[in-house]
């Protein structure tokens, strides 16, 4: 079976599923390595389905979630205190952007809802393979951040601001 077919079989059984599935239970069915399966879920986020991970396996996340835009500064070495400030306070850091005066909006998905997740984008910029997004705007860039309830989002721009990381837009 062709990889792309796999990825519509996945959304359909996922879709479908009255209980969560598990990389392990989808890599049996299409006779897979579970390494696979992350890997589909993976280019399925990729493309834009809201696909959670939970401790019993996969499931569509249906919930409608508030959204935010803030406008932020810090130094490298902040990044990891930043997220974890987000995450702790109930947020999903969506994306990251930066307005570039001659490239314009440039853009990566983070999709952070752990602090194991920003410890390890902290890890992978800070063995210098790739330059943080931000350090071509000096420090400044935008998260998309999402979160159960506006109150939730209202407490992390209240925290953003006490910590010095929020901008006033």
């Amino acid at each position: 079976m062709k990889a792309a077919n796999r990825r519509e079989e996945i959304l359909s059984l996922i879709g479908n599923a009255e209980n969560p599935l598990s990389a392990g239970i989808l890599a049996e069915k299409f006779d897979v390595s579970r390494q696979v399966i992350v890997q589909d879920i993976a280019i399925l986020r990729a493309n834009g389905y809201n696909i959670t991970a939970t401790n019993r396996g996969y499931v569509f996340n249906t919930r409608a979630r508030a959204s935010r835009v803030f406008k932020c500064r810090h130094t490298f070495d902040q990044i990891v205190e930043e997220g974890a400030l987000i995450i702790d306070a109930g947020g999903r850091v969506e994306d990251i952007f930066v307005n570039h005066r001659l490239y314009g909006r440039i853009s990566a998905r983070l999709d952070l809802n752990s602090r194991t997740h920003v410890e390890e984008l902290y890890r992978s910029l800070k063995s210098g393979a790739s330059k943080p997004l931000m350090s071509v705007t000096d420090g400044y860039h935008y998260h998309t951040v999402t979160a159960e309830s506006e109150k939730i989002l209202d407490d992390i721009e209240k925290k953003l601001r006490a910590s010095g990381f929020l901008i006033e837009i």
